[in-house]
């Protein structure tokens, strides 16, 4: 169930769209920076990329997917050969388990298919929200926004989200930006946060929409 509706952001539809064009300038047509190879690969990867950077992932996958192929296959792995094939991402122990459930899940649950839908999505053990629409997004190009930390600390100091949770901001956006550029504004709130608005120390002084970010508008005045 979508959490409740909240207020809105401190801007207008028409100000976020304009700072967005700018940034787009900057990142044209983001993806996701994690290797793979269909919905299932997809999902797998990005369960293993909480608190592990994308370029690890990627060194991981290609083993263990060339062990394990399919659902089928993940959710009858020996666990301790899985922790040992991803290792390497952190947190091996819980991630293994969490992928080889996941697995079961999808067999069991849905026939051997990754479901289209949010809600169907987030009943797979290790999925929430972020990793649902982050899947719904880049395997089959379904409307959704994904608030990691850098979606939600470039949220918060644009003035797109006045709120410090992730579902609470993922609404906020929801209200504020058209639907058709929910997943384009995902991707490109991600590459700003990475490259630019670093969390410690954010590279304003060459920021595309320094003009724009009420968090520099503060540091200025």
């Amino acid at each position: 169930m979508a959490p409740k509706k909240i207020r809105k952001s401190a801007i207008s539809q028409k100000e976020a769209l304009a700072t967005f064009d700018l940034l787009c300038e900057l990142y044209p047509n983001p993806k996701t920076e994690l290797t793979y190879k269909g919905p299932f690969q997809l999902l797998i990867a990005v369960i293993l990329s909480a608190q592990c950077t994308d370029a690890q992932v990627n060194k991981a996958t290609p083993a263990l997917f060339a062990n394990y192929p399919t659902p089928e296959a993940l959710m009858n792995a020996p666990l301790k050969k899985v922790e040992k094939l991803v290792h390497s991402c952190g947190f091996y122990r819980s991630k293994a388990k969490a992928i080889i459930k996941t697995s079961t899940d999808i067999v069991e649950k849905f026939n051997g298919k990754i479901p289209e839908t949010l809600d169907e999505l987030t009943t797979l053990a290790g999925v929430g929200r972020k990793t649902a629409s982050v899947v719904l997004n880049q395997a089959f190009d379904i409307p959704a926004i994904a608030v990691d930390t850098h979606v939600l600390r470039v949220s918060q100091r644009l003035g797109w989200a006045l709120t410090d949770t992730p579902e609470k901001v993922e609404m906020e956006l929801r209200n504020l930006l058209p639907e058709e550029l929910w997943g384009a504004v995902n991707g490109t709130l991600i590459l700003h946060g990475r490259k630019i608005c670093n969390a410690r120390k954010p590279k304003c002084e060459v920021c595309p929409v320094q003009s724009d970010c009420r968090f520099y508008q503060s540091l200025i005045n």
